[in-house]
């Protein structure tokens, strides 16, 4: 590889300065994400870019790069197109690469290729890429088509549309958040009125946001009421573009229908309720051209333990920490326990693990506290005391780990740090 080139106008073009869709000026400093699982590849693109004056974060994956994603804009993302040793198809980079076009139409991707993969990287623009780099690269020409990327993608500073927000994804893989992510893509552009329905804390507010930001509104501010305060309904008779409720479905049945009087015709609305079947018809014929439904996060499967990572990556920013990993235990306790507020619980469990976190590590015991009812049992009765006793945390990582490695004593004892005997006995203990 040549030397890295040591001028940041490389990333600029001729002419006026320009924004990308964040607001930053691409003419002095972009930042890129590298989606890329080779430590060597990673560092020697970073220098370049670091050297040109550019900052540039790497993810190790798909998982990483989403949660980079769901965090900040980038100005550009370069995506390797294999993650798994062995692999050539470039299927699990065309993943990802669908997977962020259609959460952003306008993403500036570079795809990265082996010499060989000139076919994959024509097929890889084809599905949205702006452009590819062959293996082995040339640094000068890595950013040049880079700051060429970019320049497609950025408006001249004159321009009222050049900031767009900073996005809020819905993370997860599992069949009904992939369904959700379909919905909101379809019905965003759209003037439909939704009722976003589902437990609180499950992300109501957030594919409410979604909704409004894929809107032909979204450079301006949602108009967001609380109906539960009094104080809060005069905002309806301002709102001009798209509208926010908070549990119309709370509501009862005279103040629902002042209300249905109260909404200005012209206005999208987003209701975001616990159960639709709690409004009047008349209102919910209103409000619910579309219905989505968000599930709680025990139906999500193993996207509790990938929102995890992510509230990880997020608290140890914040709070200026490394990035701790979960331990076999905490991560059977994560897809096994019922958690108190849905994901907003979870997070919290979390974050609070990463400020208490003394180890470098996570375990079950660090979460425990944040639990309600778990295993196997019905849904939690929210009137319940919260039973956080030593014997019961005890139980629930014994459970945890004995589930997340499929009954094998050995396996789980070697993950709770324990002999086998010592687990033996503590099962029996808890007539497990």
């Amino acid at each position: 590889m040549t030397k890295p080139n040591t001028t940041a106008s490389a990333l600029s073009g001729p002419g006026q300065a320009v924004r990308d869709r964040t607001g930053n000026d691409t003419s002095s400093r972009a930042t890129i994400l590298l989606v890329d699982d080779n430590p060597e590849v990673a560092r020697a693109i970073a220098l370049a870019f670091d050297c040109a004056g550019h900052a540039i974060d790497v993810a190790t994956g798909p998982e990483d790069a989403f949660s980079m994603l769901a965090q900040r804009r980038y100005n550009a993302i370069l995506l390797d197109l294999n993650f798994t040793q062995g692999q050539t198809s470039g299927a699990e980079g065309f993943a990802c690469l669908a997977r962020i076009v259609a959460d952003d139409p306008a993403a500036a991707v570079v795809v990265i290729t082996a010499h060989s993969g000139i076919r994959i990287a024509v097929a890889a623009m084809q599905a949205g890429a702006l452009d590819f780099v062959m293996k082995p690269w040339r640094n000068a020409d890595l950013i040049a088509r880079v700051g060429a990327a970019i320049a497609k993608r950025a408006r001249p500073v004159t321009d009222p549309a050049a900031f767009v927000p900073a996005p809020h994804r819905l993370l997860g893989d599992s069949p009904p958040i992939v369904a959700a992510r379909d919905l909101i893509r379809r019905i965003a552009p759209t003037a439909a009125n939704v009722l976003v329905e589902g437990p609180p804390g499950s992300g109501r507010s957030l594919v409410a946001t979604l909704i409004h930001d894929g809107s032909s509104h979204a450079d301006g501010p949602a108009t967001i009421v609380d109906l539960g305060d009094p104080a809060g309904w005069s905002r309806i008779d301002g709102a001009t573009a798209t509208l926010i409720l908070r549990d119309p479905d709370l509501l009862e049945t005279g103040a629902q229908l002042r209300l249905l009087d109260r909404l200005p015709d012209a206005v999208r609305t987003i209701g975001i309720v616990g159960d639709a079947a709690r409004l009047s018809p008349r209102l919910r014929v209103r409000l619910g051209t579309i219905v989505l439904p968000l599930p709680p996060l025990a139906a999500r499967g193993e996207d509790a333990l990938l929102l995890a990572r992510h509230f990880t990556r997020v608290a140890a920013e914040r709070h200026g920490k490394p990035v701790p990993p979960f331990t076999a235990s905490a991560e059977g306790l994560i897809l096994s326990t019922r958690w108190t507020d849905e994901v907003r619980g979870l997070a919290q469990a979390v974050e609070r693990a990463v400020l208490l976190d003394d180890d470098g590590v996570i375990d079950a015991g660090a979460l425990a506290p944040a639990l309600v009812r778990t295993i196997g049992t019905a849904s939690p009765d929210p009137a319940a005391p919260l039973d956080v006793s030593l014997s019961a945390s005890e139980r629930v990582m014994i459970e945890a780990a004995l589930r997340q490695h499929h009954h094998n004593v050995s396996h789980a004892a070697a993950a709770l740090g324990l002999s086998r005997q010592a687990l033996y006995r503590r099962m029996t203990r808890h007539g497990l």
